[in-house]
């Protein structure tokens, strides 16, 4: 029972996903954890109150309580929320979600994160799978789960939630500019069998249809391709510089050099006059649909 004499819902230790231990972060994000678990233990002792008290007041153990502080266990957004409200800290602790998020997932991703976040623009060129930020959250854990070598269960949860976080990147004010080239063989490769890509193509439509996004699909049958050294991103960013993002096998770059930007941004141009147009690329994803 809480102060208020109602009945308290306890998470216990147990019970929570093992992917949000901090064990495996890397050394930034656990820094990151120790200084967010820090603040959470000023203002609980500011406010009087044990860790067992605590823990009463928002619905977690004990052992909770001592290992989100100790920086051990990565904190949930509402154990967050909750902690502010009962330790009447106005919205500070409750601020600490946007880092514990960023912290959470792999440098690789939080480095494109960042560049997305100031990106006022942004094109992609994909051909072996779709896009990042057009994945569906079953299509990206399928697409994981093919990997090889395997990920550990942990591991791939944590990239398909860095993946799907990425996406809030449709939803902001002011919007930027998206356009994706996807091969035709990505849309029709069934990976995680024919109703995940089914629903995938139809968020693809979803995607398509809204005005800051346009998606054009390159058939297969192109003669001339300028596509042919694998995928590729360009953004241009706020303070008007640009960024480039390539992937390979084992590696993945973030360049910033001039004249690398320059090539890319020309490929990318080239590439998308080579594609079909926006509007004939979603009635040819409507076709593959019909056919899957």
């Amino acid at each position: 029972m809480g102060a208020d004499g109602k009945a308290k819902d306890f998470t216990t230790d147990g019970a929570d996903e093992p992917d949000w231990e901090a064990a495996d972060l890397d050394d930034d994000s656990r820094a990151v954890m120790v200084a967010v678990g820090r603040q959470i233990k000023l203002w609980r002792v500011a406010a009087g109150l044990s860790q067992a008290e605590f823990g009463v007041e928002i619905g977690y153990g004990e052992n909770q309580i001592y290992k989100v502080e100790a920086g051990k266990r990565i904190p949930r957004p509402e154990f967050l929320d909750k902690a502010d409200r009962a330790l009447g800290a106005e919205g500070k602790i409750a601020a600490m979600k946007v880092d514990v998020a960023q912290a959470r997932y792999p440098k690789k991703i939080r480095d494109l994160a960042r560049l997305e976040a100031e990106a006022v623009e942004l094109g992609a060129y994909g051909n072996h799978n779709l896009h990042g930020l057009l994945q569906t959250e079953e299509y990206a854990r399928a697409l994981f789960d093919v990997r090889r070598p395997a990920f550990a269960p942990n591991d791939r949860e944590r990239y398909v939630a860095a993946r799907i976080a990425r996406q809030e990147i449709f939803d902001r004010t002011p919007v930027t500019t998206l356009t994706f080239v996807q091969e035709e063989a990505t849309l029709r490769r069934p990976i995680g069998g024919r109703m995940v890509l089914r629903r995938q193509l139809e968020h693809l439509l979803e995607r398509g249809k809204l005005r800051h996004v346009e998606i054009q699909v390159m058939p297969t049958d192109r003669e001339d391709h300028a596509g042919m050294g694998g995928e590729l991103q360009v953004l241009k960013l706020r303070d008007g510089s640009a960024a480039g993002y390539v992937s390979g096998q084992l590696t993945t770059r973030v360049l910033s050099d001039p004249k690398d930007i320059q090539i890319l941004e020309m490929r990318y141009g080239i590439i998308r006059s080579q594609a079909l147009s926006p509007r004939e690329s979603l009635a040819f994803i409507e076709k593959v649909l019909g056919e899957t």
